[in-house]
């Protein structure tokens, strides 16, 4: 794999310096790269933010497919009951 950058062209140099790469490593990366003008550095691709929603309008949800073998339950239709709010005087 080449070296895509002046950063990474330096830091390779650096290792070579240490001795923890050989000059055969060096050498393989440094020449896949060519002579290109390289760029300072590998600026990472951006991300997307997330789906965007669409202005169209809103669409029809499907319905799931109803089982033939499942039961079907019926829901008991009583009332909430809820408690009565005390009215403020103003």
């Amino acid at each position: 794999m080449p070296i895509k950058s002046k950063a990474q062209r330096r830091k390779f140099a650096e290792l070579l310096v240490k001795g923890e790469i050989s000059p055969e490593v060096y050498e393989r990366w440094n020449r896949g790269a060519g002579y290109k003008e390289l760029p300072e550095r590998v600026t990472p691709k951006a991300r997307s933010k997330g789906k965007k929603k669409s202005t169209a309008g809103p669409k029809a949800k499907r319905k799931a497919p109803s089982r033939a073998t499942s039961k079907t339950k019926t829901r008991s239709t009583s009332t909430r009951k809820t408690s009565k709010r005390s009215t403020r005087t103003r």
